[in-house]
């Protein structure tokens, strides 16, 4: 353990149910335990009720789905009510007032139905009609939806796919439309985020159209400024947006553990073990007298500077005094080569914590990085337990994406009533799944940001009960450097949630889509944002729409909202069928199915090793045989970037700045048998895959030979200085680019086939570009002054999640040099333009 970290208690504030709650919802929820509701669950559902947008943003397990159903539940009884008083009215037939729930996952969905079934059950409110609706509904049961449903459950996509462009089917849920509820909102970030935004705004103009105006209703977890996010989501002014922030929820006492796993035992000779851990023949380097630099020191750093940090102490005076770093108490100053001391993995950590809980009679979560670590942690820690106590073994479970949905719904039924006691889970299980009255979680990794690290920290004690979390250190630099700096963690504010809708790569296709459902008239066009009627003059001149008096029409045979996939989620997902049955496992996604589904693969599922014959990627299905094996398979690829057209160039003296099309490009050339547990080679080999490429638009700059010994960085160092400098520019853009992290990649190499030089790419995570990079090249030196700006700032002495580490680095955060990339920068910044 590197830290421990007790957060308090904290009680709930319960008040009255609203007077206009219907009396059999109220009774409903009081029979499923909900005597009161939480005062922000009132609050919000008064504001809703009161006809105003709401976006509640309260902490895991807050009661934030009662915030919308009473209102929304309530208003479609009162409907129902009203039309058994006077059913003679037309109004009484088609005007029953009915929500629409969007969320991000189907799964989500599927558990809110679950929820609703209780809670209508508990009321006996059975007159009120509720339906799921996605792309997996059959035709019959989707008009039965359009013609009865008055709360329909779906996600954006069919919104965007289905129901938007086939609007007049679903008219009379569009013309009596009350409510629309947006769950998990903070999921809606980035491109995907902006998307989603447009295909409200379609939603609202075709709501309008057939005489109705929803109040929106939002939950989100915590995050900042969700009144701001809320309003850019739906298109409105933040002052349209009210937003309950006050948690009013009772909170158990919650212990949150930073735990780094433990260094390996062993060395490279038989007798290593007899040395001690410090060599007292080692010959001691004197620090450079110079070399120590206070953390305000604006000057430019050195190559061999280290950072004033815990290691220097004050003096009454103020002044810094550096410690010694030799053996504690002689004041010796050296400098040490740290050792490369490999430890042991998160996931074994992971698995052993788990198990010893699960012992220990608690009720766990277990989250890891990937859907194999999911796999691992649950067959090592069954493995453990098998040992101790076979029926303990039987109440471990893995829970992935890429599960079929009965078997996602039976595990997650089966974690709630205590049949399960531990999980080990993808973020799939971040998302508000109701699975309350957990005592543990262990989270295998930094997750990538502080709004998901609570997210799934909030899992245990939920209910108001005590919780235990613990943060387990992957080996990767990020991880290192969190959970040794706790205040990075606890101190540090949740991020917001970015997107931009008036981006022209996102906006162009669902103004396309738009004019399709109903000829785009000029006074909606403020709906859209202020581009939005240039951006309609270049889609005129290009041939995609049409202009007449009336407004812009879509006069193509083929369907607009084709043009877009909100998720860029690059093809369906390749069904796993196992071979002699013809029973289907599972699913993987498209992009990831050459590295996990490949011929001779390793396919785990729940335990059951499978062992992939034939991978068919034209017809998305990969063929398995069940097979007890001792070891998994790892695939081999390689990725590259090619420049395909230059777009547009500026010379800044010896350095060239380019923007254009590139082609990155992956392909899958083999795979390792490694034994498991001890990842012992067993063998490698070769595949024939065809490589995937993604056009895209990337921004560049390159360093010729006589810059890079300018700045003094030599070969050795020139890799990570390059590294360390592209890692810092894609956390920087989103200042300028309104986009999130993971919108971006990137690739930094001492030498480029392309450039001929050394050269730093960052591009748009999308095919055909989403404006990210060519924004950066606009604001080039702009941005790179913000980025070596951001690098030297920053106190650490070699590098942190501040400045050059990345959550999403597909090379661990390794080669990086702090220090060499601030000189870098420094050198081709000298040769920027001074305008």
């Amino acid at each position: 353990m590197t830290h421990v970290r007790h957060l308090p208690a904290r009680p709930g504030e319960q008040v009255d149910w609203p007077s206009w709650a219907d009396a059999d919802l109220v009774q409903g929820y009081r029979s499923l335990g909900v005597d009161r509701p939480w005062r922000h669950q009132a609050e919000a559902a008064d504001a809703a009720r009161s006809g105003k947008h709401v976006v509640l943003a309260t902490s895991t397990g807050s009661g934030k789905s009662l915030a919308f159903w009473l209102p929304a539940l309530t208003a479609a009884r009162t409907a129902v009510a009203s039309s058994t008083l006077d059913p003679g009215r037309i109004e009484s037939v088609g005007r029953r007032a009915s929500t629409l729930y969007l969320c991000p996952t189907k799964a989500l969905a599927a558990d809110q139905r679950h929820a609703l079934d209780r809670l209508l059950a508990a009321s006996h409110a059975r007159d009120v009609r509720i339906a799921t609706c996605d792309g997996d509904t059959s035709l019959d049961e989707r008009r039965w939806v359009q013609e009865y449903a008055d709360v329909v459950l779906t996600n954006p996509d069919f919104l965007h796919f289905a129901l938007l462009p086939q609007h007049r089917r679903w008219a009379r849920l569009l013309g009596s439309l009350r409510y629309v509820v947006l769950d998990e909102c903070h999921a809606f970030r980035g491109v995907f985020g902006a998307h989603v935004a447009l295909v409200l705004r379609r939603l609202r103009r075709l709501a309008a159209a057939y005489g109705s105006s929803p109040v929106f209703l939002l939950a989100s977890a915590t995050t900042s400024d969700p009144a701001a996010s809320a309003a850019r989501l739906l298109g409105v002014d933040p002052s349209e947006v009210t937003a309950v922030t006050a948690d009013a929820s009772p909170m158990g006492r919650k212990t949150f553990v930073l735990w780094q796993p433990p260094e390996l035992p062993g060395g490279d000779a038989p007798w290593s073990d007899l040395l001690p851990d410090d060599d007292p023949w080692a010959t001691a380097l004197p620090l450079p007298a110079a070399a120590t630099r206070a953390p305000d020191d604006p000057a430019p750093p050195g190559p061999e500077d280290v950072w004033a940090t815990s290691g220097h102490a004050r003096v009454p005076g103020g002044a810094l005094v550096p410690e010694g770093s030799g053996p504690l108490g002689t004041g010796e100053r050296v400098t040490v080569e740290p050792a490369d001391r490999p430890r042991r993995t998160a996931t074994a950590e992971i698995a052993d914590l788990l198990a010893d809980l699960t012992v220990a009679g608690a009720r766990t979560l277990a989250f890891t990085r990937s859907r194999r670590g999911a796999e691992s942690v649950a067959a090592s820690t069954r493995g453990h337990l098998e040992e101790i106590d076979p029926e303990l073994a039987r109440q471990v479970s893995a829970y992935r994406g890429g599960y079929l949905p009965e078997e996602r719904r039976a595990l997650e039924q089966a974690i709630r009533t205590g049949d399960l006691r531990a999980l080990a889970t993808t973020n799939a299980l971040e998302l508000g799944v109701d699975i309350s009255g957990l005592d543990a979680v262990l989270i295998a990794g930094w997750p990538g940001t502080r709004v998901s690290l609570w997210q799934q920290a909030g899992r245990a004690g939920r209910a108001g009960a005590d919780g235990l979390v613990a943060l387990v250190a992957r080996e990767d630099p990020l991880d290192t450097f969190l959970v040794h700096h706790p205040e990075s963690i606890f101190e540090t504010p949740v991020e917001a949630t970015v997107f931009d809708p008036t981006n022209p790569y996102v906006l162009a296709p669902h103004l396309c889509a738009a004019a399709a459902e109903q000829p785009l008239r000029a006074d909606e066009l403020d709906l859209f944002g202020p581009r939005c009627a240039d951006l309609l003059g270049e889609l005129v001149d290009r041939g995609a729409l049409r202009r007449r008096p009336s407004g812009w029409y879509w006069t193509h045979a083929e369907p607009a909202s084709r043009l877009t996939d909100l998720r860029g989620s690059g093809g369906d997902p390749v069904r796993v069928v196992e071979s002699v049955t013809g029973r289907l496992l599972g699913t993987v996604d498209a992009p990831s199915a050459d590295s996990t589904v490949h011929p001779g693969a390793v396919y785990v599922h729940q335990g059951a090793t499978f062992v992939v014959d034939e991978l068919h990627l034209e017809d998305g299905v990969a063929l398995v045989t069940r097979r007890d094996v001792d070891y998994g398979t790892w695939a081999r690829w390689v990725t590259s970037t090619e420049i395909r057209s230059i777009d547009e160039e500026v010379a800044w003296g010896p350095l060239t700045w380019g923007f254009g099309a590139v082609d990155v490009t992956t392909q899958v050339l083999g795979y390792q048998r490694k034994r498991i547990p001890d990842l012992q080679v067993l063998g490698s080999a070769e595949l024939d895959l065809p490589a995937r490429t993604l056009r895209t638009a990337a921004v560049w700059w390159t360093a010729p030979a006589e810059v890079v010994e300018a700045a003094g960085v030599t070969v050795e160092a020139l890799p990570g200085a390059l590294h360390a400098a592209e890692h810092a520019s894609i956390g920087l853009l989103p200042l300028l680019a309104t986009c999130d992290r993971w919108d971006l990649g990137g690739l930094s190499t001492a030498l480029h086939v392309d450039t001929e030089q050394a050269t730093v790419f960052v591009h748009d995570a999308y095919p055909g570009g989403a404006g990210f990079a060519e924004r950066g090249f606009r604001l080039g030196a702009t941005w790179l002054r913000a980025t070596r700006d951001a690098i030297a700032a920053c106190r650490c002495a070699t590098g942190c999640p501040a400045c050059v580490q990345s959550p999403k680095c597909g090379n661990a955060n390794n080669p990086l040099e702090k220090a060499a990339a601030v000189r870098l920068l420094d050198a081709v910044l000298a040769h920027a333009p001074t305008a």
